[in-house]
């Protein structure tokens, strides 16, 4: 996702509950730092839309985390302290995600945090955790100038030190997209809209540069708003520069109504996007005339994976309502890298907000074979893993055209 105010996939439309967005929130009596031999509590929160219209995905980024706390717990991975998870609903809105920042950064507990979905709200919550030494690891956020800054293509310098992800960037998917339109559709007219956020448009910002530098045309450069329904004003802009294909960035709920609308009009091509569209709901909401679009999504399919046979087995079996979805296998990795680094900055810590530094320290150096692949993080705190999947709708559901690592 995943900017994704948006995207960075998944699958289940849930409102999640108070007692979903409350889970692990107690506090043990002598959480924090009681010297007395007993166990202490640490916390890894969780920032995600747990509620709209993208809570299928924020859900199964909850429900993974609690799966790799929980088997920590079990493990005794950490001894003398027990790990819990607090999870809170960001609504995929910045202003949101930022007061859910505020009040885990609060709590003198607070180790770590797995999340956002959305790059935007990601760039309201890495100011606010920084400060604290909160470690932040995100499963979906794909905007590169989280990790690298704003001139993030001339000038990478790293914000903030306390922030990771488990997931590939805009700066590889992007030029992902424009080389299988161009070397592998043959497609070499595509027209680009995006609805103006931070992930949509740092999406189409690298695929039209990648694609212009292998011989493609931009016919047409269109923006929409994020909450526009009726997309006949920018379908008659694009469509008399006959493009062989739409690349969208953005999200499924504008996306799904935009590709039924264009087609409806007339402009019979492919729309495809990054993984801001990939979710079954796109497909739901675009009807018939999703046929044949595409999208681009980080890793590959996570049922594809011997490494995540156990990772699936044991999600199914813990019984949750909602599914992994699109980030899942990311999310458990997220947590894993915070456990794993909290194995060094815990071992002989007295309380937790003394440990956070450490804990930063170690999350830098973790390496491990996780579900989704190799688990590490470069001098930016991106993952190494620069694997990405192209999808396509066929017979009303996305299936896999291609996975493969991207090599600049």
């Amino acid at each position: 996702m995943h900017q994704r105010s948006v995207v960075r996939v998944g699958a289940s439309l849930i409102v999640a509950s108070l007692a979903l967005t409350a889970c692990g929130s107690r506090s043990d009596d002598n959480a924090g730092g009681d010297s007395g031999g007993s166990t202490k509590t640490a916390k890894i929160g969780v920032i995600a839309p747990l509620s709209g219209d993208l809570s299928a995905l924020g859900l199964g980024i909850q429900h993974s985390v609690e799966l790799a706390v929980k088997q920590a717990n079990d493990s005794n991975a950490i001894p003398g302290w027990k790990l819990e998870v607090d999870a809170k609903d960001d609504e995929a809105k910045p202003d949101v995600g930022k007061n859910a920042a505020t009040a885990l950064s609060s709590d003198a507990n607070v180790i770590g945090v797995v999340g956002t979905l959305n790059t935007s709200v990601s760039q309201q919550v890495q100011p606010v955790l920084a400060p604290k030494n909160i470690v932040q690891v995100s499963p979906a956020n794909t905007g590169p100038g989280l990790t690298k800054g704003a001139n993030w293509q001339t000038d990478p310098k790293r914000p903030y030190p306390t922030y990771f992800r488990t997931c590939t960037t805009d700066a590889v998917q992007g030029p992902f997209a424009a080389r299988y339109l161009y070397e592998k559709a043959k497609i070499t007219k595509v027209a680009t809209i995006h609805d103006k956020k931070a992930y949509g448009q740092g999406l189409v910002g690298t695929f039209t540069e990648e694609f212009k530098k292998l011989g493609g045309q931009i016919t047409a450069a269109e923006t929409i708003n994020p909450d526009d329904s009726n997309y006949q004003a920018v379908i008659s802009a694009v469509k008399p520069s006959a493009p062989q294909a739409l690349y969208y960035g953005g999200e499924y709920p504008q996306a799904g109504p935009l590709s039924q609308q264009m087609k409806a009009a007339g402009l019979n091509v492919p729309l495809m996007g990054g993984d801001g569209i990939y979710d079954p709901k796109y497909v739901s909401l675009g009807g018939k005339s999703s046929q044949g679009d595409l999208a681009t999504s980080v890793g590959a399919p996570v049922d594809t994976l011997e490494s995540a046979k156990k990772f699936v087995a044991d999600y199914n079996a813990a019984g949750y309502k909602d599914p992994y979805a699109a980030y899942g296998g990311y999310s458990y990795d997220a947590a894993n890298s915070i456990i794993n680094a909290l194995k060094v900055s815990l071992k002989d810590a007295k309380d937790v907000e003394s440990a956070r530094q450490a804990t930063v320290d170690a999350l830098g150096k973790v390496s491990f074979d996780g579900v989704t692949g190799k688990v590490a993080f470069d001098q930016y705190g991106d993952t190494t893993s620069k694997v990405l999947t192209v999808y396509k709708v066929d017979g009303g559901k996305w299936t896999t055209v291609e996975s493969k690592n991207f090599e600049d």
